[in-house]
């Protein structure tokens, strides 16, 4: 799986790049057919504490996968974000074994 992490509005974390893609590979141990993953911080510009922002984007055979969350550190919605992926990435499962 091929991993692309792009930060919009912030400077580039080595760490928390780091801490994406082991959960991503994680991920992939899991559900073998993930091609590739895009994935977008963001850092809002606005007063309210929940201004970070994580999307990710999974290649796969079959329609895209997406999830976003927003929250108060980037951990945090990483950690969200890819618990909605693995919630679609399941039922994908169930419906391609159900055939």
């Amino acid at each position: 799986m091929t991993i692309n992490i792009q930060y919009l509005h912030m400077p580039i974390s080595g760490s928390l790049s780091k801490i994406i893609a082991k959960k991503l590979e994680k991920l992939e141990k899991k559900f073998n057919w993930i091609l590739r993953a895009e994935v977008f911080l963001k850092l809002e510009n606005t007063s309210l504490e929940e201004n970070q922002i994580c999307e990710i984007q999974l290649s796969l055979p079959g329609p895209r996968l997406f999830a976003t969350a927003k929250s108060s550190n980037f951990e945090k919605a990483v950690v969200a974000t890819i618990k909605e992926l693995e919630h679609q990435l399941n039922k994908r499962k169930q419906k391609l074994t159900s055939h």
